[in-house]
């Protein structure tokens, strides 16, 4: 459930450990006695499930224990610019999709924070997809990293602090795509108009293309084919397109078919 509130101020499965690049030195591990040396760095948690955001508060925003304090929320472009400004964490874990334009509008606004020299904010997308124009347009976007939500909690609280310290870090699976795609002059581009759709509508979007008919999209994503109605009549509206064959050439068009 999308979560429209106003920024709120407030002091999984198993997956893989991330992958780094960079020169920093290796963050300490958290453990139960707080991280070594009291080390400590500032975070906003940017995304538009508030029940996500809770997870992770209580996952790593344990202060004493994992290091990571958590300064501000945001559900979207808006509440997050303003809660970044306000705030000036360290480091900003941000999802890709968000009301308002997506996380890449996040880092656009958000450029001359990122450019700071004396107190930079550096931004780590935490994200549900691995789809390469989400990946891409982040990173592109200025980001320094990219996991998804599959990671557990230590290895993100690692993460934080190795982003803190202006290390790269990939999910394993991204880490030599996110390489191969910045070799390629094919890499794809930032793409605005698939910013304004929801994981779902993407998801919709690509099944339409490939020629399935509502009835086995609504089995195939355990959706009612209302909903799948909804969905594509959202997606045509938001990329103005008319019906669904402009709408699988739009797709050919972008090779997400």
């Amino acid at each position: 459930m999308s979560d429209t509130n106003e920024p709120v101020e407030c002091g999984g499965s198993a997956g893989e450990a991330p992958v780094t690049a960079g020169s920093g030195a290796a963050a300490p591990a958290a453990g139960p006695g707080g991280t070594e040396g009291g080390r400590r760095v500032r975070v906003v948690l940017v995304d538009d499930h508030r029940m996500f955001r809770t997870g992770v508060q209580a996952e790593i925003g344990e202060t004493e224990r994992t290091g990571v304090e958590v300064v501000g929320e945001a559900a979207d472009v808006d509440q997050a610019v303003t809660v970044i400004t306000a705030t000036r964490p360290e480091v900003v874990l941000l999802d890709v999709h968000l009301p308002g334009g997506g996380g890449v509008e996040v880092l656009r606004r958000c450029a001359p924070l990122m450019g700071d020299a004396e107190q930079p904010v550096r931004f780590l997308a935490l994200s549900v997809s691995d789809a390469a124009e989400d990946v891409i347009g982040v990173i592109r976007g200025g980001a320094r990293g990219y996991v998804t939500k599959t990671i557990t909690g230590t290895d993100l609280v690692d993460s934080v602090f190795r982003v803190q310290d202006g290390d790269a870090v990939f999910s394993p699976r991204l880490a030599g795509f996110v390489l191969d795609a910045f070799a390629s002059t094919d890499a794809p581009p930032v793409d605005e108009d698939m910013d304004r759709l929801t994981q779902r509508e993407r998801e919709v979007l690509r099944l339409i293309a490939r020629g399935y008919a509502y009835k086995e999209i609504a089995k195939q994503l355990f959706i009612s084919v209302k909903t799948v109605e909804s969905h594509v009549s959202a997606v045509l509206r938001k990329l103005q397109l008319s019906n669904r064959h402009e709408l699988t050439r739009w797709a050919t068009a972008r090779r997400l078919v």
